[in-house]
């Protein structure tokens, strides 16, 4: 445990920012599964529109520097992906 104010104050402040980091990518990850289920569902309208939901909290969770610009650029291409191919195979039947 810290022994000096300023620690005891940061050992407060990164606890509360844990406690936030971890809410945020639960969400994250809550949004992405309803994203996939859709997809599986074959429901591709409301497949897009959480897609895009899903991108939107990426960007939020860089912006708060929660997540690293280049691993959200990797999984949003990647769900991205997943889409386009469910899309192409609904085209093509």
């Amino acid at each position: 445990m810290p022994h000096h104010k300023s620690a005891k104050k940061e050992l407060r402040q990164s606890e509360k920012r844990r406690l936030r980091n971890k809410a945020f990518k639960s969400r994250v990850k809550t949004e992405i599964k309803k994203f996939l289920n859709y997809l599986q569902e074959g429901d591709l309208g409301k497949a897009e529109e959480q897609l895009r939901l899903v991108q939107s909290l990426f960007h939020k969770g860089v912006s708060k520097g929660i997540f690293h610009w280049k691993k959200v650029s990797n999984k949003i291409s990647k769900l991205f992906q997943k889409f386009n191919q469910v899309k192409i195979k609904a085209t093509t039947h």
